[in-house]
């Protein structure tokens, strides 16, 4: 495939844009691949990339049901950052803020990295010295972090309601670093790049069953026809445990819907991504002028794209609390993502037969860990080992105890 340049731009342009081809190919499927990836989201598509270019895997096919990018990738919030508090997320989030910021760059395709800052508001003495410690970690760990006054964040975030709130503000943590990227672009990029290289990305072929003989899975029945794989790699998200039973397998995760939302395009006055710390809410703006925001999931398993309006009210309270001036705004949309939740609120990327391989449980963190989840997945599926960064995440940890409890509320997957 052609590379995309400022001279490609300059050529179509004066061709009347006749020359450019399809992004990545859809071939038939094969009858049979050394690895099958269920899942055309941003993991598995990166996952495919990463086999590629640095395992040099090729006979590949990446099987997503809908259109690609038609599951969590397109269905988020857009926010990447790496402010985590405890050593086994901290460096995997850190890997993938270093990989988002030469994403561009690896993939020739504009995905709009644009790092214009996290920051994470606090009302109390007990936050603020939570925000120090999570700080005191990160630059631990090599990641900046610097904690705000509320001077500097009233240079920052006029329109925040800093003393007649009910949760007054008395400071924030920053990472600057941190901030959003086109979530559609990254799964459009990520398919053009694992296509160019060879694998096969082929969309509407939904997963129906899978054969297993012994430890092995041996083939996937799909509305394309029947798939035989050397290995099989689920990176299924919200549906992990549906894929997961077709070998048999229960996993340690629940399904809950989360929603998002954006207002209506509004003239610039939102520069970072900003967070409320007394309550779930989060929010930055779009190129295009509208508020992006999010808060709390669910709290019911469902498999549905859709949520209830009980967390819409919520979630808007909760804005306004913030900055009153959002009630002035409408919301234009909403839509839900079906997040996998995992019993201590931290992924899984582990073997889970002879040759099936697990990518699951990412619960809030799936979009931001992108980059690093299809690099260390990649790397588990063709080694067989985990990769350093991604030791933690073991499917095992559940049972022996080792678990990743960042927000410390213990094995409930609704209070991720």
């Amino acid at each position: 495939m052609s590379r995309y340049s400022a001279l490609a731009l300059l050529r179509e342009a004066l061709r009347g844009n006749a020359g450019w081809a399809p992004a990545w190919r859809e071939p038939e499927p094969a009858p049979a691949y050394d690895v099958v990836i269920v899942g055309g989201g941003g993991h598995g598509l990166a996952t495919a990339h990463y086999l590629a270019q640095v395992y040099g895997l090729t006979n590949v096919a990446v099987l997503e049901k809908g259109y690609v990018g038609s599951g969590n990738v397109g269905r988020n919030t857009t926010i990447v950052r790496s402010n985590y508090l405890l050593e086994g997320n901290n460096p995997f989030y850190e890997l993938s803020m270093k990989l988002w910021e030469g994403l561009e760059q690896d993939l020739n395709f504009n995905a709009m990295v644009s790092q214009r800052g996290v920051i994470n508001l606090f009302h109390t003495d007990g936050q603020r010295d939570a925000y120090r410690r999570r700080g005191n970690a990160m630059r631990l760990h090599g990641v900046d972090a610097e904690i705000l006054d509320v001077p500097a964040l009233r240079r920052m975030l006029p329109m925040l309601d800093f003393d007649t709130a009910r949760f007054p503000i008395k400071g924030g943590l920053i990472q600057r670093r941190g901030g959003t990227v086109r979530h559609d672009a990254v799964a459009w990029g990520y398919a053009r790049a694992a296509s160019s290289r060879g694998v096969d990305v082929i969309p509407h072929c939904e997963v129906t069953g899978i054969r297993r003989e012994g430890e092995r899975a041996v083939a996937l029945e799909t509305t394309r026809g029947t798939i035989r794989c050397g290995k099989l790699a689920l990176a299924t998200a919200g549906h992990s445990s549906v894929t997961a039973a077709m070998l048999g397998l229960t996993l340690p995760i629940e399904s809950h819907v989360l929603q998002a939302f954006v207002s209506e395009g509004l003239k610039p006055f939102i520069d970072h991504v900003v967070t409320f710390g007394a309550g779930h809410f989060y929010v930055s703006q779009s190129d295009k002028g509208g508020l992006v925001f999010g808060g709390d999931i669910d709290g019911y398993n469902s498999y549905a794209q859709r949520g209830g309006l009980a967390v819409v009210e919520d979630v808007i309270e909760a804005g306004v609390a913030m900055i009153p001036a959002l009630s002035r705004a409408k919301a234009l949309r909403s839509w839900g993502g079906v997040m996998d939740m995992s019993m201590d609120g931290s992924p899984i990327i582990d073997r889970a037969l002879e040759n099936v391989y697990l990518n699951a449980g990412w619960c809030y963190g799936g979009f931001k860990a992108t980059p690093a989840s299809g690099l260390c997945f990649a790397h588990l599926i063709a080694t067989g080992e985990p990769h350093p960064t991604a030791r933690a995440f073991r499917l095992d940890r559940f049972a022996s105890g080792a678990v990743l409890d960042e927000k410390g509320v213990g094995a409930q997957p609704n209070l991720h």
